[in-house]
């Protein structure tokens, strides 16, 4: 028993040693971040090796807020990410449990074309999307331009296919034997049991729209509209560059996802596993 124990703890302390040089090179970055956004605009070029906070973080961000109404693009950004995650989420979940459960004519096209579009990058249907969004619909600078056009996301539909298709059909039989309408065993029985997948979903599409450069730069020409990440983008100037603000901005953005990641790390964990085992 002692020798098992033993081993068990030798093994754990190895895990450690190995995993905490590859943590501390992974939390670097983003500790040199925070350094740089705690200090003037030229002391990111400075030659000297500065590993500890400044004391310019305020002045920093005034500026930031000066320039480019950060707090208003934050508003923005937080807004759009959480609409389009609950709205896409609803939308890959339904997708989902139609290619899992039902069995139609032109299923397995429907799954192929599916899976083709992911091949697709961004650059290829960034130009016609705009043109029909912004010229034919004329949604630019609008709400509805910037959430309605990403939301179907062809990785969430196959992720919640695979969910739906590892739970037991028997559960969703007896359902219908006992007369429950289909949209109720989708609801009350299925989106139950794939909450933790969904959860995990749930985090890559809000980090999706919270990161999203291109096409909130393309869609919207008002200052009003600007979302976080393109209002830090106006801060790159032909002459000049406001290093401590896109810094101080940056270390804005990444703070709240780090928190929500920390907090729901293990239903992301364990939805990924669900997503992928079968």
């Amino acid at each position: 028993m002692k020798s098992k124990f033993r081993t068990l703890m030798m093994q754990r302390l190895a895990l450690h040693a190995v995993l905490t040089p590859l943590a501390i090179i992974w939390l670097f970055p983003l500790w040199m971040m925070f350094v740089f956004s705690t200090m003037p605009d030229y002391g990111i070029f400075s030659p000297d090796i500065v590993l500890w906070p400044s004391t310019n973080f305020v002045e920093n961000f005034n500026n930031l807020q000066a320039d480019t109404n950060f707090l208003r693009a934050m508003f923005i950004s937080i807004t759009v990410a959480v609409i389009y995650t609950v709205l896409s989420v609803m939308l890959t979940s339904m997708a989902g449990w139609a290619l899992a459960r039902y069995r139609f004519a032109g299923r397995s096209m429907v799954i192929a074309i599916i899976l083709g579009t992911i091949t697709l990058p961004f650059a290829v249907v960034v130009i016609p999307q705009f043109i029909m969004v912004a010229r034919e619909f004329k949604l630019a600078n609008t709400w509805v331009a910037l959430i309605v056009p990403p939301l179907f996301n062809s990785l969430g539909v196959l992720f919640m296919r695979q969910s739906f298709s590892m739970m037991p059909g028997e559960l969703f039989d007896a359902a219908r034997v006992e007369g429950i309408k289909e949209w109720r065993i989708f609801l009350h029985i299925a989106l139950p049991l794939a909450r933790p997948t969904m959860a995990a979903l749930s985090i890559i599409l809000f980090l999706a729209s919270w990161n999203n450069y291109l096409w909130p730069l393309l869609i919207n020409s008002r200052p009003g509209m600007m979302t976080a990440p393109v209002a830090l983008g106006t801060l790159i100037g032909l002459t000049k560059v406001s290093w401590g603000g896109i810094m101080a901005g940056a270390v804005l953005l990444t703070a709240p996802i780090l928190v929500v990641f920390v907090f729901l790390q293990r239903h992301f964990i364990s939805g990924i596993a669900a997503g992928a085992i079968k």
